[in-house]
C-alpha cells in the first residue's frame, strides 16, 4: 500500500529528510511519499530506495529548500580534493524517484574559487522532477551515468566510479535550472519540458581574452544511444550575461546529443549556438539540432524591433530540423523505452 511520511523540524514524523529516507527498507516495492514542510534543510542526501517521492508542501518551490555546500576544490581530511562527483547536495541512485515543488541548492559559491559543485546527481531510470529549482554555478545538474572512461586519472572518484553504466530516462517539467559552466551535463536520456534555463554571470579574467561566459549543456551521450538531451518549449535566459557570450552546449564526449524544440533563446546565446570544445573529430559524431527556435526578446517584448533568426549563423555541425524530423524527438518517443514508460503528471 502507498505510504506517507511527514517531515517537519517541529511537528512531523521525522525532523530531517535523511531520517525519513532511512526508515524506508532497501527492498521497498510500494510507493512512499515524503511530505516536507516549508523550511531550509541543510542535508546531504542519498536516495537509494525506489518508488520514493519527495514533495515540498510550500506554496512555491522556493519555500522548501534542500541545501549543502560541498565543492570540487575543497580539501578533505586526507588532503585529497573532493572532486566533482562527491560534491553533490542530493544523490539519486535508484529507479522510480520523483521530486516535486522543491529547491535543491549547492550553496558553495562561484565556480572560479570552488570549481565544480553539483546540486543534483541523478543516476537512475524513470526519474521525474516537476516544479523544482536547481541552484548552482558549475555542473549544477549531473544526469548520470558517468561516461565509460575518465579523461584524467581520478576524474570519476565518487559513489559510482566503478558501477556499470546503465542509461536512465529523466523527465524535467516546469523546472528552473541555473548555472554558468556545463551546468546540465551527463549521459542520460533527458527530456526537459517548459523549463527555464538561466545562465549566471561570472567575472572573467581579463588577461585571458576569453569573453565567453559559459556553456549551458555538456552531454556525454554514449555511442549508439538513440537520445541524449531534448529541450521542448524551454526558455534560455540570463539576467546580466552579455550578448553572444553563452553557448547552448558543447560535447563532453564525442557522441553528445542535444536537441531544442520550440525554445526561446535570449540574446546571450552565441550565434553559433553550439561549440565543439575544439574536438574537430566530433563533428561527424555529435548531434546538435534545433526546430523553430525563437528569440526570447520577441516573446517578452512583442513591440520591440524584430531581430534576426537565432539560427542564421549556426555552427556547421548544428542541424535545423524539419517538422517530420522533429517528430522523432517527441516526449513519447524519447521516454517510452522498451517498457512504454510515460510520466503521469
Amino acid at each position: 500500500m502507498p505510504k506517507t511520511l511527514h517531515v517537519s523540524p517541529t511537528s512531523g514524523d521525522y525532523s530531517t529528510i535523511s531520517d525519513a529516507l532511512c526508515s524506508i527498507p532497501y527492498n521497498n516495492t510500494s510507493p512512499v511519499t515524503i511530505l516536507i514542510a516549508p523550511g531550509i534543510y541543510r542535508e546531504k542526501l542519498t536516495i537509494d530506495k525506489p518508488f520514493v517521492t519527495l514533495l515540498g508542501l510550500g506554496k512555491k518551490s522556493s519555500d522548501t529548500v534542500i541545501t549543502y555546500d560541498d565543492y570540487a576544490l575543497a580539501l578533505m581530511e586526507n588532503g585529497e580534493k573532493r572532486g566533482t562527483f562527491r560534491s553533490y547536495s542530493v544523490f539519486i541512485d535508484t529507479h522510480d524517484v520523483t521530486l516535486k515543488h522543491l529547491t535543491i541548492e549547492n550553496a558553495s559559491g562561484d565556480s572560479k574559487n570552488h570549481g565544480q559543485a553539483i546540486a543534483l546527481y541523478a543516476d537512475g531510470d524513470r526519474f521525474i522532477m516537476e516544479d523544482c529549482r536547481l541552484l548552482g554555478h558549475q555542473d549544477t545538474l549531473f544526469t548520470g551515468p558517468l561516461p565509460p572512461k575518465e579523461l584524467q586519472p581520478g576524474g570519476f572518484i565518487g559513489p559510482k566510479q566503478f558501477s556499470p553504466r546503465i542509461n536512465g530516462r529523466h523527465y524535467y517539467k516546469d523546472c528552473y535550472i541555473c548555472g554558468d559552466i556545463d551546468f546540465i551535463f551527463g549521459s542520460a536520456t533527458a527530456y526537459f519540458e517548459n523549463c527555464t534555463i538561466e545562465s549566471l554571470y561570472r567575472p572573467l579574467d581579463n588577461t585571458s581574452g576569453d569573453a565567453i561566459q559559459g556553456y549551458t549543456t555538456a552531454a556525454s551521450t554514449p555511442e549508439g544511444q538513440e537520445y541524449g538531451y531534448v529541450f521542448s518549449h524551454c526558455r534560455f535566459t540570463t539576467d546580466c550575461c552579455p550578448k553572444a557570450s553563452v553557448y547552448l552546449g558543447r560535447p563532453w564526449r564525442d557522441y553528445a546529443k542535444t536537441v531544442l524544440l520550440h525554445c526561446e533563446l535570449g540574446s546571450h546565446i552565441h550565434p553559433a549556438g553550439f561549440h565543439d570544445w575544439n574536438k574537430k573529430q566530433a563533428h561527424d559524431t555529435i548531434f546538435y539540432a534545433e526546430y523553430q527556435s525563437l528569440p526570447l526578446e520577441e516573446v517578452t517584448c512583442p513591440s520591440c524591433e524584430k531581430g534576426q533568426s537565432p539560427y542564421q549563423n549556426r555552427a556547421s555541425f548544428c542541424i535545423q530540423l524539419d517538422a517530420l524530423q522533429a517528430e522523432h524527438f517527441s516526449k513519447e518517443k524519447v521516454l517510452s523505452g522498451s517498457d512504454g514508460w510515460m510520466p503521469d503528471l
